[in-house]
């Protein structure tokens, strides 16, 4: 069976219920890859493993109690963690900020009130930068997030320390959100499937803090059927949620839709950036192109199409983006405590005036239904999910000048955000790898709440170039 992080979460929890690993033997073989290699990817902001291992003798003592193996929840004993931007009842949720660095939550949001139903053990809370707002994994209240395939170079965010956690092999799969990028940049720098989901496809209750729309759990796993999988267990709405997303038909699942064939696909593609300074390095436009090929390779159809943004709606992101940061609930007397590239973001959204913050919304949102109706022809349209190659710790970080720190994030990352003001499902895909061993990801974006199709051709991808000999050193 080889070691039991080889494993998919499929066959863990395949394993567990034929009983040939028991989920307290899992559970403490993460948690000592944990102990032992974390230090150098920073993956972690709390390990919660009294917590996690008593979590696993009760799921012991259930798959000893079932009568029918139906009687058991679909994961039982399988690992996971919570990104650190999400709450969890009596565990700490630092929001990767100093200022909230000893809050602990008297409630589970409705995603980890999901994953645990679906038997999912939490081993602690994944690493983000503060409030999640950058796509770099800093934060004041733990070390930097680091790719497994180089560890001078960021794991990316804000869902970075899940990112850094399932590519080293420290967890078989983890939830992330995403607001502009922020599960498919550590995706693409990790050498993961990082999956967004679709406006209302995953419940942000009980408390939302995005009213724009713009932010939504997903996932980063190691195949797309393990993300698949995941996304079955979170899909399911919470009374009162603003946005829903169709269910899927009666008995369908995601992970059913992954095997079925994708023939004949119409594609559309661009690769010019919508951030007007943003330049395409050679790698990721190889990338690119390479996806292109093997998509025309597999009998789809791959034409280019125009952009459907321009820098114009840069700039009403950044607007929303800004005022998402001022309204933050931090008390006057901690704003100090903040780090500068949050105290910048609030400051320009304080300035913005509740007439230009409806103007704001309602551009972006005609924009948005606008690049839905030019790409309303094609099955799914391909992009680089990022300009750059993973980038060195430290490298967008710009204490002394935010400013600068903003533009050039927005430059490592110009095609991800289009698709958080559109909500359309968008998935990152490992499909190519620098003479260097860096992992490079292309984005692929589905029809509005089009995650099943999108899912079926992303099994079809890592089927004609399959990924997963692509292991870092620590694995």
């Amino acid at each position: 069976m080889g070691e039991l992080h080889d494993l998919s979460v499929l066959e863990q929890a395949a394993a567990i219920r034929r009983r040939e690993v028991r989920p307290v033997e899992l559970v403490e073989h993460y948690l000592e890859r944990i102990d032992r290699l974390d230090s150098k990817l920073g993956a972690f902001v709390t390990v919660t493993a009294e917590r996690a291992l008593e979590a696993a003798r009760l799921a012991e003592a259930r798959l000893h109690r079932a009568a029918e193996e139906e009687d058991l929840p679909p994961l039982l004993g399988v690992p996971t963690a919570i990104k650190d931007l999400n709450l969890t009842a009596g565990v700490r949720t630092t929001f990767g900020s100093a200022v909230t660095r000893e809050f602990v939550s008297p409630l589970d949001d409705h995603v980890v009130t999901l994953l645990a139903r679906a038997g999912l053990i939490s081993l602690g809370k994944t690493n983000t930068p503060e409030f999640g707002l950058p796509c770099y994994t800093e934060p004041d209240v733990a070390p930097p997030a680091r790719t497994p395939h180089d560890l001078s170079r960021s794991a990316g965010g804000s869902s970075g320390g899940a990112g850094a956690a399932v590519a080293g092999g420290l967890l078989p799969v983890a939830q992330g959100s995403d607001g502009g990028g922020s599960i498919r940049i550590p995706a693409s720098v990790c050498g993961l499937v990082g999956l967004k989901t679709s406006r209302g496809r995953v419940s942000g209750g009980p408390i939302s803090a995005d009213p724009i729309g713009l932010s939504g759990n997903g996932v980063l796993a190691r195949s797309v059927r393990d993300a698949a999988v995941l996304l079955d267990a979170m899909a399911v709405p919470m009374p009162g949620d603003p946005w829903w997303a169709p269910p899927l038909g009666a008995g369908e699942t995601f992970l059913g839709a992954v095997d079925r064939p994708s023939k004949g696909l119409r594609i559309g593609r661009y690769s010019k950036p919508a951030v007007a300074d943003a330049s395409l390095d050679p790698a990721c436009l190889d990338a690119f192109e390479q996806a292109s090929t093997l998509l025309e390779r597999l009998g789809h159809h791959v034409e280019d199409c125009p952009p459907p943004f321009g820098p114009d709606v840069v700039a009403r992101f950044e607007v929303l983006w800004a005022v998402g940061a001022a309204a933050l609930p931090v008390p006057p007397s901690l704003e100090g405590e903040l780090r500068p590239l949050t105290r910048w973001l609030r400051e320009r959204g304080r300035k913005v005036g509740g007439v230009e913050l409806l103007e704001a919304a309602v551009a972006a949102q005609q924009a948005a239904r606008r690049a839905i109706e030019a790409t309303e022809g094609y099955d799914a349209v391909l992009t680089p999910t990022l300009a750059q190659p993973p980038f060195p710790v430290g490298a967008l970080r710009n204490d002394a000048d935010p400013a600068a720190d903003f533009a050039a994030q927005e430059r490592f990352t110009p095609y991800t955000a289009a698709y958080n003001l559109t909500g359309q499902p968008a998935i990152s895909l490992p499909l190519h790898w620098t003479p260097a061993g860096l992992p490079i990801g292309v984005q692929l974006a589905g029809r509005p709440a089009g995650e099943a199709p999108l899912l079926a051709l992303a099994g079809q991808l890592e089927q004609a170039a399959p990924w997963k000999d692509h292991l870092p050193d620590c694995w």
